[in-house]
């Protein structure tokens, strides 16, 4: 694991992280699990599944000549690879979530034990998983953005660095507005909004080191985000999240924010991993199908470290 107090992800030394910390998702998609409630079994072939995709990552390693790698990764069915990732003389950065899986608003994921949590693991980044829109329900809005400002004043008070990642939906207003595509909704519309989030957080006391944005379609949207993210003088970086969208969607995202300076770098999950799951528990959970699946986990890893371009 990484020491990065004297270390901050830049443009021309980024930070690459592979994300899986899915939960709710994970097993709902790729195990069959209801109610984000799995049975022993499926449980166990999910952290499985979570430590097969770390390997995949670990042989992508030497292949990686600059920035610094990292991991996201959830306590619940990742736990043997924080416990990796920690005990590696490798140079990771560790990120975990702090937020329950599968909830509309923010809400914490061992309630008021989550900073002893984030103490005993001390992981590089905290991060948070949050969907917000300004044309969501103020009153919800409000409550959330106070939950929020209690886990940032936390985070600064024991020295971990919040890593918040920002969905920004659209409503069925702003979807009308853009013609009913959502396309033209990410390229037109998303960015001002989530300018706007990102000026609601500062506002309630909400300090991000790490701003996980979705994707923008143009260099200008990117400086419009990033700007804000800077307002006030402040440090705030910004990386770029997969959102699950196809590879050559990814492969723009990444261009148009490596002409930004202020983004440095991208947290990318399903796009790298659900195929290579999927096949492999289709399998016959063989030693060969494993080492396809590290190879294919390694393969898109590097391919999207290989589109950024400072």
């Amino acid at each position: 694991m990484l020491d990065t107090s004297d270390w901050h992800p830049r443009h021309d030394d980024p930070l690459f992280i592979l994300a899986m910390d899915h939960r709710e998702s994970f097993g709902r998609t790729l195990f069959g699990v209801e109610h984000d409630d799995p049975d022993p079994a499926q449980h166990a072939a999910m952290a499985s599944a979570k430590q097969l995709i770390y390997e995949g990552l670990q042989a992508a390693l030497p292949a990686v000549t600059y920035g610094r790698i990292g991991v996201l990764v959830d306590e619940r069915y990742g736990q043997g690879v924080i416990d990796a990732v920690k005990a590696s003389g490798t140079p990771l950065v560790l990120a975990v979530p702090i937020e329950a899986s599968g909830h509309e608003w923010f809400t914490l994921e061992w309630g008021e034990r989550w900073l002893n949590h984030v103490e005993t693991i001390r992981p590089n980044y905290a991060k948070v998983l949050i969907r917000d829109n300004p044309d969501f329900d103020q009153r919800q809005r409000e409550e959330q953005f106070g939950r929020l400002a209690q886990v940032s004043t936390g985070l600064r008070r024991v020295g971990v660095p919040l890593l918040y990642e920002l969905l920004v939906p659209a409503t069925d207003a702003q979807l009308g507005q853009a013609g009913q595509d959502a396309g033209v909704y990410d390229r037109d519309i998303r960015p001002g909004l989530v300018a706007r989030v990102i000026a609601d957080n500062y506002a309630h006391g909400v300090e991000p080191a790490l701003w996980k944005v979705e994707g923008l379609e143009t260099v200008g949207a990117a400086r419009q985000v990033a700007g804000q993210a800077k307002a006030g003088g402040r440090q705030a970086s910004l990386i770029v999240l997969g959102r699950d969208a196809p590879a050559e969607r990814l492969d723009h995202w990444l261009a148009v924010a490596s002409q930004v300076s202020d983004f440095v770098g991208f947290a990318i999950g399903r796009s790298i991993w659900e195929e290579a799951v999927r096949d492999y528990e289709a399998s016959d959970h063989s030693q060969a199908a494993a080492s396809r699946a590290r190879d294919q986990v390694a393969g898109r890893y590097l391919d999207f470290v290989g589109h950024w371009k400072p």
